[in-house]
């Protein structure tokens, strides 16, 4: 039996935010999001998590992010330590089984690491995350014993440790897995007669040692897992060594980036073979790129599927849209929701497609908006061309035929049909269905007025 314990009760001063420091994002995501995502692969019957500043924003936040998982929150208030926070968890805990505790703004612990935590424990020892810092400011310091190395005698706070203590590389990371009965049993044993007075969970090490209970320590694959978020600095570094991680792994797989310090992914990206993805790149939510695809500088592309051969141009954005075979769209174009493109579609600058399909081969290449359509194959529609698809209270479809053409400057008020091959002639505006094969124009006649003068300014 696991239950998880998360705290994520601190205000975060250093973040200067009046937002709690568990709710701001790393790579499109809360920090205390990632942690529960770890913790929720890890099978535990509860996460508990322990609020505080901002509760009841943290708490919504997570139960809308997992709305299916076994969450439980209790709160510490006022906030008296590690120790303290942890003992607020107590009466949901388990009366067997191990407890492992983790932190909600160390963002980045891999499941294969809380995996080894849990089994350094094995429901029996009192197993600590541990690493050598070469920079260990702050942190709680491991204490070993001198004779037996391998056997943990404590962890002393920053603030707490004599000099030579202080000199100590390896550090306590603040997670730790340990058995429940054993846990409850040291918890309520805690007193805070130090220099901070409060009630420090690492003082339950030297009560484990005196039960007789032992102390092992296990270690993180890489650093990036354990580095905490107390300030924007830290928080932008964190950021950009995890970007840099997946954008190593997408290369390993045979993506060409252009450059990986300038790519951002805020969510989950596949690829096919021979993707090419230039500088200044976000992709967000659940992105597809087939085999291929090439996509241009500072292009913003969220949940998104792109078939092979695709071209995005830089400056496109693209959200909640299917971009076909072979198709081609940008530069500076905005594919919104619903926008489903066919193969060998142009879409180009200064367009715009909402809740829209379009057939093989269909253009609009600048300047233009289709909303609520649906366009048939070989389409030309013109620059300046829109579909009037709102009546201020009801949004209404346009239906435009195979090869039909649309001249420059067209208003298509919705709901309105043109027929296969129609032709609309520039500046018109369409009300009323544009039957097959013909020209349909809707315009007032030139008048030229004889002997008008331009008005002038006044002097003076």
């Amino acid at each position: 039996m696991l239950d998880i314990v998360i705290m994520a009760a601190g205000k975060g001063t250093r973040m200067k935010s009046n937002r709690p420091k568990v709710l701001h994002t790393l790579a499109g995501r809360a920090l205390l999001q990632h942690v529960l995502g770890t913790a929720a692969s890890l099978g535990a019957q509860r996460l508990i998590t322990v609020t505080g500043h901002g509760a009841g924003e943290v708490e919504a936040a997570m139960r809308a992010a997992f709305p299916a998982a076994p969450l439980a929150f209790v709160r510490q208030e006022p906030q008296l330590g590690t120790g303290h926070a942890v003992q607020q968890a107590v009466p949901l805990l388990g009366d067997g089984g191990t407890t492992l505790i983790l932190n909600g703004d160390v963002p980045l612990i891999e499941t294969a690491t809380a995996q080894a935590l849990l089994a350094a424990s094995g429901g029996q020892r009192l197993a600590l995350l541990t690493i050598a810092l070469a920079d260990p400011s702050g942190y709680g310091r491991i204490v070993r014993d001198a004779a037996q190395p391998e056997r943990v005698l404590g962890i002393v706070e920053h603030k707490d440790a004599t000099p030579a203590q202080r000199a100590i590389a390896e550090v306590y990371t603040g997670m730790m897995a340990l058995p429940t009965a054993a846990l409850k049993r040291w918890l309520a044993a805690l007193k805070n007669d130090n220099a901070q007075r409060e009630y420090y969970l690492t003082d339950i090490v030297a009560m484990a040692v005196a039960d007789g209970v032992p102390v092992v320590a296990a270690q993180p694959a890489a650093e990036t897992e354990v580095l905490g978020v107390n300030s924007p600095q830290q928080l932008a570094d964190l950021e950009r060594r995890f970007q840099r991680a997946q954008a190593e792994a997408l290369m390993a797989a045979g993506v060409r980036l252009a450059d990986p310090a300038r790519f951002d992914l805020r969510g989950r990206l596949a690829c096919g073979s021979d993707v090419d993805i230039d500088v200044n790149c976000v992709f967000e939510g659940q992105v597809t790129l087939g085999d291929g695809v090439r996509v241009g500088a500072n292009c913003v592309i969220r949940d998104a599927r792109i078939a092979a051969g695709a071209v995005i141009q830089p400056f496109t954005h693209i959200d909640g849209a299917g971009v076909g075979e072979s198709a081609l769209v940008g530069p500076f174009a905005r594919l919104r929701p619903g926008a489903e493109l066919g193969p060998e579609v142009h879409i180009g600058n200064f367009v715009e497609v909402k809740n829209s399909t379009l057939a093989r081969g269909a253009k609009a290449n600048h300047l233009a908006y289709l909303g609520d359509a649906t366009v048939g194959e070989r389409v030309n529609y013109g620059a300046g061309s829109i579909t009037a698809n709102y009546d201020g209270a009801n949004k209404h479809r346009t239906v435009i035929g195979n090869d039909v053409h649309v001249g420059s400057n067209c208003v298509l008020v919705a709901p309105v049909t043109l027929g296969d091959g129609a032709t609309i002639g520039g500046g018109s505006t369409i009300g009323k269905d544009a039957p097959a094969g013909q020209l349909s124009v809707a315009r007032a006649r030139q008048v030229t007025i004889a002997g008008w003068k331009r008005p002038q300014k006044q002097k003076g």
